[in-house]
């Protein structure tokens, strides 16, 4: 049997032994043709209005919004990737099972099935990837896989009830692989300007160049204090170096968003196991920065993990027949003990809630907020009415050392801007967000 992940950051095929293929969810739309995958994304930067790396992610049969092409739908393009990759990795016999990622929805992956009968491609299973990443148990915690794609961050909640099984996800969109390359790419750019007076941005050659070189010097980025580069451009070969924090640096809005949207998957009290990638690991950073602000501990997956979960896992999957979205699958390796100690983010304790021009503050009694006041509870009063408020709406106290929101309302509490599940713990500089269009309180720190 054979397996394979269907992110479009890398479409991934493997068997038991090898990963057979890898290639971007990037498609070349040509007059006289069409083209997926590397050889697409070879001219990603040479053709940029001729390149589509959304139909993924936008699997539908609606025409393609360039009149050009209006011919071809994203189905139509995943149609040819998949025919091209099947035709690359097929034997005699083969069936594959396949992980499907968060972004698809019940209609894309009705389609998907479709097209994957009119190719004659012999699906015999149909996986949420990050379940079938997860394949241990995380005792004493909660994880989250998290994973990019080419637009986005998916994160996945797994409730842990004899086996790992889909509890709630998220995606973060435009926090994905595209969005941090441009980010890097620009201060590689400007590394090159001010050392060696040369803009690889000036030509789409050159800037083709830094497309393909980008993975290797983010790797050099994760266990080096610097980067060294080179570009040549007609027979001159121009050098620059960053120091590795400039790349987190660069990416830190789009890390910050990340975290925001995991912050809010976890209840008061629960200890993160943050399971990452091999992609997301591969992000100068990203995995320090999510212990940091998120707490827990970080768990980091080798490449071609979700395949592997797949085929350990699936092998007596029945052929043929309708096939459903199997949302949780049994561990096949041995538990881990997450340890308690660092659970906490270091995101800083906030001493007041700041709404309006008045600090309200934070310690032993908890603080009310909601439309009616109670004699016996100390409450903010909002001083005016606003949709979607309760009359007890959310309450935030301090327990076990931690500033905490609880919401007790029909509407639900947001935390900078993602509604929580319940409860969840506040760190300096997040607000909170209750109402529509909503009052917007936010956690301050103040030096006694």
């Amino acid at each position: 049997m054979l397996a394979a992940h269907l992110n479009d950051a890398s479409i991934l095929v493997a068997s038991d032994a090898r990963i057979l293929y890898r290639e971007p969810g990037f498609a070349l739309l040509e007059d006289d043709g069409l083209t997926t995958g590397l050889e697409a994304y070879s001219n990603a930067s040479l053709k940029p209005r001729r390149i589509n790396n959304r139909y993924w992610s936008g699997l539908t049969t609606e025409p393609l919004a360039d009149r050009r092409f209006q011919h071809l739908s994203a189905a139509d393009l995943v149609s040819r990737q998949l025919e091209q990759m099947w035709k690359r990795v097929a034997g005699k016999g083969d069936h594959l099972a396949v992980a499907v990622p968060a972004y698809m929805g019940s209609e894309q992956l009705g389609l998907l099935l479709g097209i994957a009968m009119e190719l004659d491609i012999p699906l015999v299973s149909m996986v949420d990837a990050a379940v079938a990443a997860t394949r241990r148990h995380y005792m004493h915690a909660v994880p989250v896989h998290v994973d990019l794609s080419l637009h986005s961050t998916l994160l996945t909640r797994l409730a842990q009830d004899g086996q790992a099984q889909v509890e709630r996800t998220s995606v973060a969109e435009d926090c994905g692989m595209l969005n941090l390359y441009d980010s890097w790419l620009r201060i590689i750019s400007e590394a090159f300007v001010q050392q060696s007076r040369f803009d690889p941005l000036h030509t789409a050659e050159t800037e083709q160049v830094l497309q393909e070189n980008i993975l290797k010097w983010l790797s050099v980025a994760a266990r080096a204090e610097s980067v060294p580069m080179e570009v040549e451009y007609r027979g001159i070969t121009h050098r620059a170096e960053l120091e590795s924090l400039q790349f987190v640096a660069a990416a830190g809005p789009v890390y910050q968003t990340i975290v925001g949207n995991l912050r809010a998957l976890y209840r008061a009290g629960e200890l993160p196991a943050l399971q990452l990638s091999d992609r997301a690991a591969a992000m100068p950073g990203l995995a320090d920065t999510l212990k940091a602000r998120v707490g827990g501990e970080v768990f980091l997956l080798e490449r071609g993990a979700t395949t592997r979960g797949l085929i350990t896992r699936c092998r007596e999957d029945r052929k043929g027949g309708a096939l459903t979205l199997a949302r949780h699958l049994p561990w096949d390796q041995a538990p881990v003990e997450v340890q308690a100690d660092d659970a906490k983010g270091s995101g800083g304790q906030p001493t007041h809630l700041l709404f309006g021009n008045h600090a309200h503050r934070l310690g032993d009694e908890p603080l009310v907020l909601g439309s009616q006041p109670a004699e016996s509870e100390r409450w903010l009063d909002l001083q005016q009415e606003m949709p979607g408020v309760s009359r007890r709406h959310c309450v935030v106290s301090t327990e076990n050392g931690q500033c905490v929101v609880m919401d007790h309302s029909r509407y639900g509490t947001f935390l900078n801007g993602h509604r929580i599940d319940g409860s969840a713990v506040l760190q300096t500089g997040d607000s909170i967000r209750i109402g529509t269009p909503g009052f917007e309180l936010r956690l301050i720190s103040a030096e006694m």
